[in-house]
């Protein structure tokens, strides 16, 4: 089928690395997408090959097209061009529309998936739109995981990876990877961090701006020694995960991505004013069965804590994150829930 998948890329590049990751996992199951975005610029170091069957196109040369696809997603709520719409209505087989919602651990995800929205007025009247809702359980909508993804995990090299990037692991020296906004605790995770020998791996950006100000121009603290990274591609961040024996990982994409990685991983959750995030940070580690000593370290990584507590028992955090991971495995991914509902839906 043709998708026509429509993306705006709001500040941190996480809505349109979601939206590649799925627009390349369509293509590689058949299907052609048209990948709609108002600022492709992320995708010249994100996915810089492109993928075969997907066409990165200009929001606004979507006016132009005469024949809308059979099925539209408008990511997160973006809320589709007018004229656009209006050509969906006056298909004689109108599309499938789906609205693709942000990943949450809340209980109404549950509630809604899959609801529809009769269209009562302007543009698309006639049309139903599609709440549908990623998850974590097998009422809601699942999570991107590509068909390759667990054979590539495990024919990785890491040595080999990492050898690429211009470091080696050294004796008895642990690896923590850290992607992140601008965490309060950052000096407390330094300081930690830097009490056994430890490489960290600083994503571009603001990690890898906060530790050169905070490690110096020597990027030392202890035993602790950091490597700046560049903008790694999506296939290169994967393997960042899983050469990194801890990750630190925000948003929404690096955070899925963290589990299928299965090696203990700490959330930076998207901070909002009003705190919003603060209730949706207890509704995952509600779901992903966190102990008192995890609760303790994610709260104050985002801030909801003043003093960032010592790591968790490593053995039974890594034990943890394979169950998780394994318990998500049971459950059909993304793509394969959204091909599954157009069928059902047209």
């Amino acid at each position: 089928m043709q998708w026509d998948l429509f993306c705006r890329v709001v500040d941190n590049f996480g809505d349109i690395g979601v939206c590649w990751r799925l627009a390349a996992d369509l293509a590689g199951r058949g299907e052609q997408v048209r990948l709609w975005v108002d600022d492709p610029t992320a995708l010249q170091w994100m996915a810089p090959a492109g993928a075969r069957g997907v066409a990165v196109r200009d929001w606004a040369a979507s006016e132009a097209i005469n024949a809308p696809g059979d099925v539209v997603i408008e990511a997160f709520g973006c809320e589709l061009p007018e004229s656009f719409v209006r050509r969906m209505a006056g298909r004689g087989r109108p599309p499938t529309w789906i609205n693709l919602e942000y990943l949450s651990a809340e209980p109404y995800v549950e509630r809604t998936h899959r609801l529809a929205s009769p269209q009562t007025q302007g543009a698309g009247a006639g049309l139903r739109k599609w709440f549908f809702y990623p998850g974590f359980t097998p009422r809601t909508g699942g999570l991107i995981r590509e068909p390759e993804l667990a054979t590539r995990q495990a024919a990785f090299d890491a040595t080999a990876w990492l050898a690429a990037q211009g470091v080696a692991r050294q004796a008895d020296e642990r690896i923590v990877s850290l992607f992140c906004y601008e965490p309060p605790a950052i000096d407390a995770l330094f300081d930690q961090l830097a009490r056994q020998p430890t490489l960290l791996l600083a994503t571009a950006g603001p990690a890898s701006r906060l530790a050169q100000e905070r490690l110096g121009g020597a990027l030392r603290r202890g035993a602790l020694r950091a490597h700046l990274l560049p903008r790694l591609t999506q296939r290169d961040y994967d393997h960042l995960l899983w050469a990194s024996d801890l990750n630190f990982v925000r948003g929404e994409d690096s955070f899925v991505r963290a589990q299928w990685a299965a090696r203990p991983f700490v959330w930076h959750i998207y901070p909002q004013h009003d705190d919003a995030h603060v209730a949706k940070l207890e509704a995952f580690l509600d779901r992903f069965g966190a102990n008192t000593d995890l609760r303790a370290l994610w709260r104050a990584w985002n801030g909801a804590a003043a003093t960032l507590p010592p790591f968790p028992d490593a053995t039974d955090w890594l034990r943890n994150c394979r169950q998780w991971r394994d318990s998500l495995l049971a459950q059909a991914d993304l793509t394969s829930q959204l091909l599954g509902f157009v069928a059902e839906t047209r």
